[in-house]
């Protein structure tokens, strides 16, 4: 796999340019990019730069609205529904989960939901802006459905993840999963690597498993809609299937049926329209529980006796969650951030459609073996504004 390294600062400014050169705020391309970097510097390249096509196209085909501004429709003092009105994700989410936040400081603790909005980077940043403030955060949202739930070969519910956060030392808990076996962005960073998905991930569209990350993509997105990725715990209820599939729906529960939202099957694209993805955001202040620090303390003990239980291999170190993440961001703060080539390319390509230097910003780079899908086809329509 072809990649091309770039400081983080390299990053941040090609995105924030792009962003505020598709219309948005200089605060605005400051938020969105600060939640794609996080999960590039987490690790999570199936949510960072590489997605940065999708957007280009959603926002260029009308189904993100750069002008759109999230509505509270409905509010009581540990609570709120938010239209996003097909919305930027990231604004509309840092304006809900900051919300979640200030209600939380007043009341102990809030739950904040979300419907009209779009696709809005890694569930975790969310909730780490829950422990940046000393609560503890959950967030969970529904997507496109792409989920082959147990005994279907028809997806109908989301990858829909489910992140939660909590301050500990000497770093907060911070879990975030797709309730799929991997989320639809790990079959495009595999699409685009020319690599075979593992046995168990994803069926095709005769219901048999597909190692073909192509063959799956056109499933997802094809008319005919039949196939799609497994559910954690794969195709059997022997290995928990069954699971996978409660623990999405319970996403759905709290995403699109607490904001009268839509469901992931009633997702949509294309001109004018937004794909409907609703959110849910949580934050708990640990003082209605007794003394913060000493929950704090009590999670950190818990925490360090699972790093210091008996390791199955004592060259392998046990990790608790988030710990790798914050590994990862210490190396590629330092390092920097591998970038695969067919993301470079469209990068390129967004460069040219906004009249930016693209060596200025990406260097001289030979992108003659990237792979690229067609974005204009999956989201249809014309717009010829950006």
């Amino acid at each position: 796999m072809a990649t091309v390294k770039y400081s983080a600062e390299q990053l941040k400014t090609f995105c924030e340019d792009a962003f505020f050169g598709f219309g948005f705020t200089r605060e605005e391309a400051e938020q969105i990019t600060d939640v794609l970097l996080l999960a590039d510097l987490y690790g999570i390249a199936s949510h960072g730069t590489q997605r940065l096509v999708r957007y280009h196209k959603a926002i260029e085909k009308g189904s993100v609205r750069v002008d759109a501004r999230p509505e509270v429709v409905f509010e009581t003092p540990v609570s709120a529904v938010i239209d996003g009105h097909s919305g930027m994700g990231q604004i509309i989410s840092a304006y809900a989960m900051n919300m979640a936040i200030d209600k939380a400081k007043q009341s102990g603790m809030a739950f904040v939901t979300v419907r009209n909005s779009n696709h809005f980077g890694i569930a975790g940043y969310y909730t780490k802006m829950a422990v940046d403030a000393g609560l503890m955060g959950i967030c969970t949202t529904n997507s496109q459905s792409i989920m082959v739930h147990t005994g279907s070969c028809q997806p109908i519910l989301g990858s829909n993840p489910i992140a939660f956060a909590m301050p500990a030392d000497p770093i907060p808990f911070w879990f975030d999963a797709a309730t799929t076996v991997v989320p639809r962005g790990k079959l495009e960073v595999y699409h685009k690597a020319d690599k075979a998905l593992s046995d168990g991930w994803c069926v095709g569209a005769d219901g048999n498993v597909s190692t073909d990350a192509c063959e799956v993509l056109e499933c997802i997105d094809g008319k005919e809609h039949v196939g799609g990725i497994l559910p954690v715990g794969g195709a059997s209820t022997e290995f928990g299937s069954h699971k996978g599939y409660g623990f999405s729906m319970m996403c759905e529960l709290f995403s699109s049926i607490t904001s009268s939202g839509a469901t992931s099957n009633h997702h949509v694209r294309g001109k004018g329209v937004g794909a409907g993805t609703c959110h849910s955001f949580i934050a708990i202040d640990p003082k209605i529980f007794g003394d913060a620090e000493e929950i704090k303390a009590h999670l950190s003990t818990i925490l360090q006796e699972l790093r210091d239980a008996k390791r199955a291999d004592e060259n392998v170190p046990i990790l608790t969650h988030g710990e790798k993440e914050a590994a990862s961001y210490k190396e590629k703060m330092e390092n920097g951030i591998d970038v695969d080539i067919s993301t470079v390319s469209e990068m390129m390509a967004i460069c040219d459609y906004l009249g930016m230097d693209s060596e200025k910003y990406l260097g001289k780079v030979d992108v003659s073996g990237a792979r690229t899908r067609d974005y204009d086809s999956i989201y249809g329509g014309t717009n010829t504004t950006h």
